[in-house]
């Protein structure tokens, strides 16, 4: 006896004792009559001679029995066998009792092999099936809703599964790649058990990938639809992420740590499609480090550039050009830039290239969407670190579309997921919180130093002085010591610059400091308590603040 799913008793089938090849102990079955439907051409003419020197029946489908036609092979047309043509374009085709019953049929069970009988159906000895090109029509960013709909197949996945399912009697061939190894066998003899059961694996192997990739595509064109009124567009209860390894790495945060990159398969997008131009091979720390450049760079509408350490930025700037902004950014902390990421979001070209080239300078990883020739030639034959820094290119595109439009970060033995905070603030909705207002070119500053501290590690206080970070408090378990820090950064630099937290301040005490400074102006999320207090604070010293009403903390 044995419990179902549902708690309830049943008994074992008697039939499932049944020797199923008796006197045959490879369960070799020969190969006599198949089902071909591919969609992929590719290796046809190899197979169909194969099929007709060993004299095997074969039923197809529209234009695959064209095809097969055209190479010289007899091929019983499928909707002969139904007794029901192709219908609604193609739609229907195979989706028959007399397809699914030879493909499904127990050979061993007289119950089966009466209902053969009975009904005067033929078993089919394999099925080779390969599927509708979903993922690779899906993936074009000219595919319409229509086309990707169309190309989502039914018939192929349930014969495919069909015949995995019935591997005991059945082989199946879901790719060209496994032609030679079914021609093969064939001349042997026929399929053994054990090749049956390999083929079954890789089936739904196949299957499985191939409705992820379906899913992933219909949850986000369900996004796309309007909410009603208060409905929150919710994470999905359920989601699968095939991941390949891309890149083997040395080993993790320390030499005793195994590590390698996975990327969402078919993913080009963020560190997914990086491509090495130079240098040495990447580490784990440089990845993580590269992650944290590139989004705070790509953050950024004018030409920016920043340098990461620890992956945390220790340098950021915006300016009228990549290689300004480059300069800017490596003189806000050298010490902290030494062995640093650099990661520009504008094409590296020659101006900035020789940003890098002074004497005493070394970079681990430099970021670009593309550098120009002249640049490379620079930096991989000039600097004393020619033949280690690693130049890294990095691809448009949404980088969260692979993993379902979540950010995923693992915890031990599970993983949190969370919409990403990647989008741009709107300085249309902050509002002046005390009664001074900042001139307008300080705005513009508060609004950098806002960008630059959602990328620190919270709690986190960023100090600017034009649109250059100039010292950072971070990763502080108390928000008044990460101002005390990002001032004791910042040195002389503090007078005149501005101020932004990440989260509101909790305590007039931060402001108490960054008056003491010289500190211009500040920004903050508001939302605490004491806002009050920390608004008089401001405006006891004529200091300006801006709330933008939402926080960025950075974990």
């Amino acid at each position: 006896m044995v419990t179902g799913y549902n708690g309830a008793m049943h008994t074992t089938h008697p039939r499932a004792s049944i020797d199923p090849f008796p006197g045959n102990p490879d369960g070799l079955v020969p190969i006599r009559r198949v089902l071909v439907s591919v969609f992929d051409k590719t290796g046809l003419e190899g197979l169909a001679k194969a099929l007709s020197t060993a004299g095997v029946r074969v039923a197809s489908t529209g234009g695959t029995r064209t095809a097969l036609e055209k190479l010289g092979l007899e091929v019983e047309d499928v909707s002969t066998i139904t007794g029901f043509p192709e219908v609604l374009d193609g739609r229907v085709k195979t989706l028959h009792p007399r397809i699914f019953a030879g493909v499904l049929a127990r050979r061993h069970l007289a119950d089966d092999l009466g209902v053969l009988a009975e009904h005067r159906i033929d078993t089919f000895d394999a099925v080779i099936v390969n599927l509708y090109p979903f993922e690779r029509v899906a993936s074009a960013a000219n595919a319409t809703v229509e086309e990707c709909i169309e190309l989502i197949d039914i018939g192929g996945p349930s014969l495919v599964r069909a015949a995995a399912k019935n591997h005991l009697f059945t082989a199946v061939v879901s790719s060209p790649e496994q032609y030679d190894g079914f021609v093969a066998a064939i001349a042997k003899g026929g399929t053994t058990l054990a090749d049956r059961k390999r083929l079954a694996a890789k089936a739904f192997e196949r299957t499985a990938d191939y409705d992820r990739r379906i899913a992933a595509w219909m949850a986000g064109y369900a996004a796309g639809q309007p909410l009603a009124a208060g409905e929150a567009e919710p994470l999905p209860e359920r989601f699968s992420l095939d991941l390949e390894r891309r890149l083997p790495l040395r080993y993790g945060e320390n030499p005793h740590q195994a590590a390698s990159l996975y990327c969402p398969a078919g993913s080009r997008s963020g560190l997914a499609g990086l491509h090495q131009l130079s240098g040495k091979e990447l580490s784990y720390n440089n990845l993580a480090d590269l992650d944290a450049a590139m989004r705070l760079a790509w953050l950024f509408a004018e030409p920016a550039a920043v340098v990461v350490k620890h992956t945390n930025p220790c340098g950021a700037a915006a300016a009228a050009s990549p290689a300004e902004a480059l300069a800017t950014a490596m003189a806000a902390d050298p010490t902290s830039a030494f062995g640093g990421i650099v990661a520009v979001n504008r094409p590296f070209d020659r101006a900035t290239a020789e940003v890098l080239l002074a004497p005493g300078m070394f970079l681990e990883v430099i970021a670009a969407p593309a550098f120009e020739p002249e640049a490379v030639e620079l930096l991989t034959t000039k600097p004393s670190w020619k033949a280690n820094v690693r130049l890294v290119t990095l691809p448009a595109g949404d980088p969260w579309k692979a993993t379902h439009g979540m950010e995923l970060k693992t915890v031990a033995g599970a993983i949190l997921a969370q919409e990403p905070d990647d989008a741009a603030d709107d300085p249309a909705t902050w509002r002046v919180a005390t009664k001074l207002a900042p001139p307008e070119p300080l705005l513009r500053e508060l609004a950098f130093a806002f960008t630059v501290v959602r990328r620190l590690s919270s709690n986190a206080i960023a100090v600017c002085k034009g649109k250059s970070l100039v010292g950072a408090g971070l990763g502080q378990t108390s928000r008044v010591d990460a101002v005390r820090h990002a001032i004791e950064k910042a040195g002389d630099r503090v007078r005149g610059a501005v101020l932004a937290s990440d989260a509101f301040f909790p305590f007039p005490d931060s402001v108490e400091l960054a008056v003491k400074a010289g500190i211009a102006a500040v920004i903050q999320p508001g939302g605490s308590k004491r806002d009050n207090e920390v608004i008089a604070a401001c405006d006891a010293a004529g200091l300006p603040m801006v709330f933008t009403s939402r926080r960025h903390f950075r974990h």
